[in-house]
């Protein structure tokens, strides 16, 4: 059961700081997209450079993905997250998990969206975590505010995880093709609208994962602008499923991690998205 909230302030971790049972986990990752060629990696030397203190560092491109898997970000096994995790520290004792990164949507971008950091808190909760939370502007916001900074590199004492796996947070292409014809499920591509035009599985909504946060402040617009864009698509009937998808699953679960906290329980993550959809060139594309 939660008893950190999904999405914590940055006045809200300062607090807590000092408190032993914080795990506090930096995951920044980089994308940068030139010429249609779309450039990965992991942002160790960010965090390196600077973190929140007591902050440590999670890879998600090498340690939290399958590395035989065709697509990149695709989750790995239980065994090779719960190996990883608990190097990490994260586990059953009575601790609570705040997940951030430093990145801004893509390189060379100010719109904020903590998707890297919502991407490992849902594989967290997928694994069965509960008290893990995202910290609202990440980074941007933190630092902005001149709040402290570390170069410090710590660690925590390992842990040991066994929370039980929630597959109802999961769907892969399948899963996916047999809810396209299903009135009682919403497909929501989270990609921006240009993306979203030139391609996506067929009777899917858009809420782009870029037009939650507001530029200036770089934290989350109010609760009653966020259910205005989700409420257009019917993403927050309680009698639906919603099934979130992007181009490779990271953005997805930024959108997720939203619905879920204005309250929408029944979301969950294809974690292949676009990446493998349009692999399949047997699926049906809409534009």
């Amino acid at each position: 059961m939660n008893t950190v909230p999904l999405v914590v302030t940055t006045e809200w971790l300062e607090e807590r700081l000092d408190d032993p049972k914080l795990r506090l986990i930096d995951a920044t990752t980089y994308m940068q997209t030139e010429n249609g060629e779309v450039k990965l990696w992991p942002g160790r030397e960010t965090f390196l450079k600077g973190h929140i203190p007591g902050a440590v560092f999670a890879d998600l491109m090498n340690d939290f993905s399958d590395p035989e898997a065709d697509f990149g970000f695709t989750a790995p096994s239980r065994e090779q997250f719960i190996e990883k995790i608990e190097q990490l520290g994260v586990g059953d004792e009575d601790t609570f998990t705040v997940v951030y990164d430093q990145t801004y949507a893509n390189v060379g971008s100010d719109a904020i969206a903590s998707d890297w950091a919502s991407r490992l808190a849902w594989q967290l909760r997928y694994e069965g975590l509960d008290n893990v939370a995202v910290l609202d502007g990440g980074f941007a916001k933190w630092s902005e505010e001149n709040r402290p900074v570390s170069t410090e590199v710590t660690a925590y004492p390992k842990a040991v995880f066994t929370g039980k796996r929630r597959p109802e947070l999961f769907v892969n292409k399948e899963d996916v093709k047999a809810a396209l014809d299903n009135d009682n499920v919403i497909l929501l591509n989270s990609l921006g609208e240009a993306d979203f035009n030139s391609g996506r599985i067929p009777g899917s909504c858009n809420v782009p994962f870029i037009s939650h946060s507001d530029p200036e402040t770089k934290g989350l617009y109010d609760e009653e602008k966020l259910k205005e864009a989700f409420e257009k698509v019917g993403a927050l009937d309680p009698n639906k499923k919603v099934i979130t998808y992007c181009g490779g699953g990271i953005a997805a679960t930024w959108n997720a991690l939203l619905l879920n906290k204005l309250g929408q329980k029944n979301v969950a993550v294809y974690d292949g998205s676009m990446v493998e959809w349009t692999a399949d060139k047997e699926l049906p594309l809409e534009k």
